[in-house]
């Protein structure tokens, strides 16, 4: 498709981008189940699609494909895909004996209980989820997207052999792995956007070898405290000295807001110009945003505003690599839907103004009540100091040299 420059005088990435949208109905009804959001898949879809409805061509959609036991294989272990795939013959082998909803010992071991539960439809849920981002991946594989948006992807709890954090399926590190196959192999940068510390895709790719050329970079920015999900000893501010400079997280306090990610905006993207990547992956969790029941950061989606999660994603749009969105946390399920739905228009180049009304729609009266598509900030404190955030950019800029030194050993 040729491309066009973009007109647009609110600040969109240029030039436009080959957008694809990956939603079907069996998406939106599987994806709905999911416990700790129930419905969300359906209010998210429905308002892109009432957005779409007022402008023709606006996303252009691609259907998943589930992902087969072999494709969970590439990364999950055996045991685990064996019981949530509800395969009694082979979960027999490791001590499985019923109906699956009983085993409740196995299911304790694999981490299906709690924030986790077991529910029904979870085996089709999981090939959905895990074949939706394998599909977006896939789109920019085969040069079909620049832009590749699965709002139902993102569990980035997830592990090889263990359900966390309301995550049943690796599919952020799914999709990765479908990138990395390209040959010649690629750099793949991934961006935690997140909450909470993206701590199974940072350990999947963590390494500390020298001898080989880490192609993965993760960079999760997020909160992280003393009882803060998840508890990881990598969710703290990763030191200048660390032996893996791949691996980089960035926590920030509470109240962080659009001020305080354009502080740090900068050496986020030192680290990006050191590794050179060739395409980026994105989590965009909402539960950051202003008004989430995490109550916990004060961020807005105003590409206008310097430093909110639609500036930062149009930035890194700017970067002209080829791009995979993900979905993730958001538990105000309208702000949710109100932000995904923006960074739609933001990838299409053509930001739409965020005093804009809903659409009239199925789930319209769950957006009052304003009604307006911005989620903008709160009246919340900024517990992060000037100190803090002159620490952290010093850090990454510190890193950014040690990356740009091991590429440059390994050439």
């Amino acid at each position: 498709m040729e491309r066009t420059e973009d007109t647009s005088s609110r600040g969109a990435a240029a030039p436009l981008k080959r957008v694809a949208y990956v939603v079907s109905e069996d998406l939106v009804k599987i994806s709905s189940l999911l416990p700790s959001n129930r419905f969300r898949s359906a209010l998210v879809h429905q308002l892109v699609a009432a957005f779409a409805r007022e402008r023709p061509g606006w996303i252009r959609i691609i259907r998943p494909v589930p992902a087969t036991p072999k494709e969970l294989l590439i990364y999950h272990d055996a045991e685990y895909v064996d019981f949530v795939l509800g395969n009694v013959q082979k979960a027999d082998r490791f001590g499985v004996q019923g109906d699956f909803q009983d085993s409740r010992s196995i299911s304790a071991e694999l981490g299906l209980e709690d924030d986790c539960p077991p529910f029904k439809g979870l085996p089709a849920y999981v090939r959905m989820i895990a074949g939706a981002s394998m599909t977006a991946a896939r789109s920019l594989r085969d040069n079909d997207a620049d832009v590749a948006i699965c709002w139902d992807g993102g569990r980035h709890h997830a592990r090889k052999s263990r359900a966390s954090g309301f995550c049943y399926v690796a599919d952020c590190v799914l999709a990765i792995l479908v990138l990395k196959k390209i040959n010649p192999r690629p750099r793949i940068m991934y961006i935690d956007l997140d909450l909470h510390f993206s701590d199974a895709v940072s350990e999947a790719f963590a390494s500390t070898s020298i001898s080989t050329l880490p192609t993965i970079l993760t960079l999760s920015i997020h909160h992280a405290t003393r009882g803060f999900f998840p508890a990881s000893e990598l969710s703290g501010l990763t030191p200048v000295d660390t032996p893996d400079p791949f691996t980089i997280a960035v926590p920030l306090e509470r109240g962080a807001s659009a001020k305080t990610y354009a502080r740090i905006w900068g050496s986020v993207e030192e680290v990006k110009a050191a590794f050179n990547p060739e395409y980026v992956v994105v989590q965009c969790g909402g539960d950051g945003l202003a008004g989430d029941p995490c109550a916990v950061f004060n961020w807005s989606i105003d590409v206008e505003e310097k430093g909110s999660m639609g500036w930062c994603v149009n930035r890194i749009l700017e970067w002209n690599c080829k791009t995979l969105l993900l979905g993730g946390g958001g538990y105000n399920h309208p702000n949710t839907a109100r932000a995904w739905a923006y960074l739609i228009s933001i990838a299409k180049g053509d930001p739409l103004p965020v005093d804009i009304d809903i659409p009239d729609h199925r789930t319209f009266p769950q957006y009052r009540p304003s009604f307006a598509l911005d989620v903008p900030a709160g009246n919340m404190r900024d517990e992060n100091t000037n100190e803090y955030l002159d620490e952290v950019t010093r850090t990454l800029n510190a890193i950014s040299t040690r990356i740009l030194e091991r590429l440059a050993a390994n050439i």
